[in-house]
C-alpha cells in the first residue's frame, strides 16, 4: 500500500523527470557524460557490510542460502542457531550493533590506500538498509545499530576529501528469501510491502529475464521509492547497481530513475553517473561494470571492474581466501592501461572493525600508490595498452587466479609529456627492453617515432641509464628490488 507521502513523492519524481533535461527513454539518457573527476580517479573501495557479516559464514548469500535445504548453510544454521522457526535472519538485527564502527577510521584508511571514491552498500539483497529510511522500519537508524550508519561514513569520507558514491542491491530481494516459504520457518504468509521479507517471490532461473514471474509493480514502485530516497538524503555522486536489474520488468522504471537521477544532479551542479552491469542499461547512458574480471584491450570509454581482495566473498567471513597485494596491483595496472578504474572491495567485521588483512592489504596498496601516482591519477591509454606474452582474459569472473607475467609483460598509460611502462614483473639484474619504443626504421609504421628526452624510474632513488635501438628501448635501473610493479617514466621532447 502507497502512502499518501509516498503519492506525493511519485508526483515529486514525475516533475523533477518532466523539467528535465533528462527525459525518462534511452535516447535522452544517451546525452550522459561521465564525470570528469571519474576518469582521473582510478581506484575506488567498496563496502560490503550489513546482518551477513554478524554470521561471517560462507559469504554474503547466507540470508538465502541459510533457507535452502540443499545448502550447507541450512545446516550450519540449525546447529548454530536453531531451528529456523526459532531463530530466523531477522534475528540477527539486534546482534548488529556496530559497536566498533568508526567512520573517521575509514576514511582515514581508504585515502591512506590510495582511493579517491567509496561505495558502502546501502541496502544488499537480504533488504536490511543500512541508512534512516521513511520507507521501511528494517533499517540502521530504528533497528540494530540504531545509527544512520551510511549518513556517518558520508560525512567522514567527504571531511577526508573522497567522494562519496554508493549502491542498491534492492532488485534480487524480489525473490532473495523465497525459500523459507518451503519449510516450516520464520518466512511465511501473509505478508504486506514494508515487511522484512517481503515479497520473497519463487526465486527465477538466471536466464529468464523475460518472463514470468515478473516483479509487480508494487514492488517496482517500492524499489523506485527507496533509490530516490537515497539520491535525495545522501546525494551520492554515483550509484551503483547489481545484477538482476537487467530483467525486462525494470526497464521502464530504470530509466525513470535514471532520469530522475541524473536531473537532480543538474540542480546540484555536478555530473552523476549510474555504474551498471549486463546491458541493464542502454550503452551510453552509465558507466559499464565488469564484475570481478576486465576487458582485454583499451577501450575509448570509461569502464569499472569492481572486485574484491577475498577471492571467496564480498563480506566478511571466518574462511576468507585473500589475493595477494601483488595480484590485486597488477590486476589494477591492467585496468587502468585499457580505459578502466577499479573498485576494490573491503568487508568490515560485525562489529565495525575492518580486518586486519584487509588493513595490511590497503596499507601496502596505498604504498605503491604514493610512489607511483604520476603514473595513475589523471592517466589515460597509451597508443598501446600492453607488450608481451600474458593477456588478461575478457570478461566476468577471471581475475581470481595470479598471471604468470615475465620480464617482457609491460603495460603503459600516459599523461602529459610522459609515457609511463609498468613492467610487471622487475628482473633482479635491471634490465628491460620496452619494445614498443624501439626506433622505426619505417616511418609508415605507426610505431613510436618520438624522441625521447628522459628515463626515470618512480618511486626509487636509482640511476637509470638506456639506449634506444630497433629492437626496442633498452633500461637498466640501478638498485631497484621490488615484487610489485616497476614504473619507468619516459618524458618525450
Amino acid at each position: 500500500m502507497i502512502s499518501e507521502r509516498e503519492r506525493e513523492y511519485l508526483k515529486e519524481i514525475d516533475r523533477v523527470i518532466a523539467e528535465g533535461p533528462y527525459d525518462a527513454d534511452w535516447n535522452s539518457l544517451f546525452q550522459f557524460t561521465v564525470p570528469d573527476w571519474f576518469s582521473k580517479a582510478k581506484f575506488g573501495i567498496f563496502i560490503h557490510w550489513g546482518l551477513y557479516s554478524i554470521v561471517a559464514h560462507n559469504n554474503e548469500w547466507y540470508s538465502r542460502n541459510m533457507y535452502i535445504q540443499e545448502k550447507e548453510e541450512w545446516e550450519y544454521h540449525r546447529k548454530t542457531f536453531g531451528e529456523h522457526t526459532k531463530f530466523g535472519y531477522k534475528d540477527f538485527i539486534p546482534m548488529f550493533t556496530a559497536e566498533k564502527f568508526e567512520p573517521k577510521e575509514w576514511a582515514q584508511l581508504f585515502k591512506k590506500a590510495g582511493a579517491k571514491y567509496v561505495f558502502p552498500v546501502a541496502e544488499h539483497h537480504d533488504g536490511f538498509q543500512m541508512y534512516k529510511s521513511e520507507i521501511s522500519k528494517y533499517n540502521a537508524w530504528d533497528m540494530g545499530p540504531k545509527r544512520d550508519l551510511l549518513g556517518e561514513l558520508k560525512t567522514a569520507l567527504e571531511e577526508e576529501g573522497l567522494i562519496f558514491c554508493t549502491s542498491s542491491h534492492r532488485a534480487e530481494h524480489w525473490f532473495f528469501m523465497s525459500h523459507g516459504k518451503e519449510f516450516d520457518s520464520d518466512v511465511k504468509e501473509p505478508m504486506k510491502r514494508g515487511d522484512f521479507y517481503w515479497p520473497a517471490m519463487p526465486e527465477p532461473e538466471p536466464q529468464e529475464l523475460q518472463s514470468n514471474p515478473y516483479p509487480t509493480e508494487e514492488f517496482l514502485t517500492d524499489w523506485l521509492l527507496r533509490t530516490c530516497e537515497i539520491i535525495d538524503k545522501y546525494q551520492p555522486s554515483l550509484l551503483y547497481f547489481d545484477w538482476w536489474l537487467q530483467h525486462e520488468a525494470f526497464k521502464t522504471v530504470l530509466k525513470k530513475l535514471a532520469a530522475y537521477y541524473y536531473n537532480r544532479g543538474e540542480q546540484l551542479g555536478k555530473k552523476v553517473a549510474i555504474c551498471y552491469k549486463h546491458d541493464a542499461m542502454m550503452f551510453g547512458s552509465g558507466i559499464v561494470e565488469v564484475e570481478r574480471g576486465a576487458l582485454a584491450e583499451a577501450k575509448p570509454f570509461v569502464w569499472q571492474t569492481d572486485t574484491a581482495i577475498a577471492k571467496n566473498s564480498w563480506c566478511y567471513t571466518d574462511t576468507l581466501e585473500y589475493k595477494t597485494c601483488r595480484q590485486i596491483i597488477c590486476n589494477f595496472v591492467e585496468i587502468i592501461s585499457k580505459n578502466g578504474n577499479m573498485l576494490l572491495n573491503v568487508g568490515p567485521k560485525g562489529t565495525g572493525e575492518i580486518p586486519e588483512e584487509d588493513r595490511k592489504i590497503l596499507t601496502e596498496i596505498g604504498t605503491w600508490m604514493k610512489k607511483n601516482e604520476d603514473a595513475v591519477y589523471g592517466s589515460k591509454p597509451w597508443r598501446k595498452a600492453a607488450e608481451g606474452s600474458v593477456r588478461v582474459s575478457e570478461g566476468q569472473f577471471t581475475d581470481n587466479e595470479e598471471l604468470p607475467y615475465t620480464n617482457e609483460d609491460i603495460r603503459f598509460t600516459a599523461k602529459g609529456d610522459s609515457i609511463y611502462a609498468f613492467v610487471m614483473c622487475f628482473p633482479k639484474n635491471g634490465q628491460i627492453t620496452i619494445r614498443s619504443l624501439a626506433e622505426s626504421e619505417d616511418q609508415n609504421v605507426p610505431e613510436f617515432h618520438g624522441l625521447i628526452e628522459q628515463v626515470s624510474v618512480l618511486g626509487f632513488d636509482a640511476e637509470v641509464t638506456y639506449n634506444q635501438d630497433k629492437n626496442g628501448l633498452h633500461v637498466y635501473a640501478k638498485g631497484v628490488d621490488t615484487e610489485y610493479p616497476v614504473v619507468f617514466k619516459i618524458q618525450v621532447k
